[in-house]
């Protein structure tokens, strides 16, 4: 008999937040534009593709329960709080600049992964206090939005797969090579890589908007 999996959000920075309580539903949200022109003469319009949007995971609902303990259900709460704030030690911050933004997500249970997610929304709702006042249960609902385009989704494995030829990569604000690295290769450390292949003598210092080419990796 398998063994029932906790689903937890993992962050771009490495943190791992555990769910107490599996959702009882998730929905993932995949759209494309699509446009047609009207005819003369013509039933229907033939459509034209208009691009993709976003992926969505909506409505996602987190249950955090500390009854059993007696301790404050804040602790779990805070840290997703925190993933809403812009984090100061991702790679390329600089208030100077105005560089600075959240931490994006990802969502796993069993064998699914989500996309590169950044929470658009999250609202806490909590409804079991201790005689004292400490909050014991709260339930947490996100709107997870995919925070870039991901060839290769929905991957069934985070850690495997290999980048596929012929990409590119804007340079988003605050991103570093060792950032995009880790979005194309799952290993930040192959950052020369990229370097040697756009000529960029700062890894620090990339300009936003900028298109990067990422060269394909041996197996």
């Amino acid at each position: 008999m398998s063994t029932p999996q906790k689903a937890y959000l993992q962050t771009e920075t490495g943190t791992r937040l555990d769910c107490l309580f599996n959702p009882a539903k998730l929905e993932v949200v995949l759209e494309s534009s699509w446009e047609g022109r009207q005819i003369p003469g013509q039933q229907a319009p033939t459509q034209r593709f208009g691009g993709g949007q976003s992926g969505r995971i909506p409505g996602l609902e987190l249950l955090f329960d500390t009854t059993g303990t007696g301790e404050s259900v804040t602790t779990f709460t805070d840290a997703l709080t925190t993933l809403i704030r812009i984090d100061e030690d991702l790679p390329g911050f600089d208030a100077a600049q105005h560089n600075g933004r959240p931490a994006w997500v990802q969502f796993h249970w069993g064998s699914f992964h989500s996309f590169k997610a950044v929470i658009t929304r999250l609202a806490i709702s909590f409804n079991l206090f201790s005689p004292t006042g400490e909050p014991l249960r709260a339930l947490a609902t996100l709107d997870l939005t995919q925070y870039q385009d991901e060839n290769d989704y929905p991957r069934q494995n985070p850690t495997s797969g290999t980048p596929m030829p012929a990409r590119s990569h804007r340079v988003q604000p605050g991103e570093t090579l060792d950032r995009i690295a880790a979005i194309h290769y799952d290993d930040p450390t192959i950052w020369r890589r990229l370097a040697e292949a756009n000529a960029v003598h700062d890894p620090f210092a990339l300009r936003p908007g900028t298109r990067l080419d990422v060269p394909t990796l041996e197996n």
